[in-house]
């Protein structure tokens, strides 16, 4: 028989690698002589970078960059194998590096951003995912690109300051001086939204809100990206405005495909193409996938969900072992997981299921087998009876 095993982090608990071995001790204590495939996998957001590098044995490397604000900031970003690199802009221009109290989304900045590319760069990573999440920034990825070489001038011809207001007396953009090895690169870009870059859909209306923006600020920085795709179409030749995806992180989706050429995905799938999941999923009987919490909300292009419909496009049979069932969870049985169990057997706070995570996922998946078993012995008499 064989099992793919692939879940996503417990969060505050367990890796996604350390989750996929307590669920294989829970196979082996039910199913003899099995071929247990671990694929740890992430859905783009919060702990991707972890997962891919733990599953890759990779390296995590450290960098100074500009914050979103302009001080110096520790970042980080994931050395994987085939020369990719996998980036979470929130490390470098994230919404967390920035306390309520100093919530600046008119000169807020990803210059941060930028430089973490040319960290990466200057280590010879060409192909690059990158988690556009949780961002502190409304400035459309303009300070990435000022980063990278790229002026942004006004009417006088003088470099336009950091932050998004800014864009709005943004005259001319000059290409010329980008590094020359962003051509040479790839850009997978882990996007969940569809919102467009300006508009009462767009970055400033949706998200400005949540990055301290009142609603004057809201307009300023509406009409200010209105600018910045009008000049990136006059100078660039791209229409970026009512793609779908460029309004995430405060423009930063329309920026990376203005500037890098980026290809704006679900974070899933970027995530689950670059594990192979498809290939793991050949001839296999089980898949067996979880999560932290299993509820309504993980329909929602979250990892366990990409799991159960790529297996089920095979046909294949997956259980989810979750922390928790939450609100609505039986929704996910209409979108490929076909049974779903929670890893506590008793009341217990968080802090106990947390400490014993690892003997309580074995626990559930073995049991979740046994029920198999049971229901396999079940429908074969049934069979053999009709027979």
């Amino acid at each position: 028989m064989k099992i793919v095993v692939a879940p996503q982090a417990f969060k505050g608990s367990l890796s996604a690698t350390e989750v996929g071995n307590s669920m294989i001790k829970g196979i082996e204590n039910v199913i003899e002589n099995s071929t247990n495939i671990l694929i740890p996998v992430a859905d783009g957001g919060d702990g991707t970078l972890e997962t891919l590098v733990e599953s890759s044995q990779g390296k995590i490397n450290s960098v100074k960059v500009t914050g979103p604000l302009g001080d110096q900031q520790d970042s980080a970003w994931g050395a994987l194998g085939n020369n990719t690199a996998i980036l979470e802009m929130a490390r470098s221009s994230g919404l967390a590096l920035v306390s309520t109290d100093k919530l600046d989304p008119l000169n807020s900045t990803t210059y941060g951003l930028g430089e973490v590319i040319l960290d990466a760069l200057n280590k010879g990573y060409r192909d690059f995912i990158i988690g556009i999440g949780g961002s502190a920034t409304n400035d459309a990825g303009a300070g990435m690109a000022q980063a990278l070489g790229v002026k942004l001038l006004d009417s006088k011809g003088n470099e336009l300051p950091f932050g998004g207001e800014s864009l709005s007396k943004l005259n001319t953009i000059n290409i010329d001086g980008i590094d020359t090895r962003i051509n040479e690169s790839n850009f997978s870009i882990a996007c969940d939204v569809n919102n467009p870059l300006t508009g009462p859909e767009g970055a400033s209306a949706i998200y400005g809100p949540q990055k301290g923006a009142t609603p004057e600020m809201v307009n300023t920085l509406d009409q200010a990206l209105t600018n910045f795709a009008n000049v990136v179409e006059k100078n660039l030749g791209i229409k970026i405005d009512k793609v779908q995806g460029s309004g995430a992180a405060g423009g930063l989706g329309g920026g990376l495909i203005a500037f890098l050429n980026g290809k704006l995905r679900k974070g899933v799938d970027i995530v689950l193409d670059y594990v192979d999941l498809n290939k793991a999923l050949v001839d296999t009987d089980l898949v067996i996938t979880g999560e932290g919490q299993l509820d309504f909300q993980t329909i929602y292009n979250k990892a366990p969900i990409g799991v159960a419909r790529r297996a089920k496009n095979l046909g294949i049979p997956v259980i989810a072992i979750s922390g928790s069932l939450g609100e609505n969870f039986s929704v996910v049985h209409e979108h490929g997981i076909d049974a779903a169990s929670p890893i506590t057997s008793k009341p217990m706070t968080l802090e106990e299921a947390s400490q014993n995570a690892p003997e309580l996922i074995s626990s559930a998946t073995e049991q979740a087998l046994r029920y198999m078993k049971i229901g396999s012995k079940v429908f074969k008499n049934k069979h053999q009876k009709l027979i």
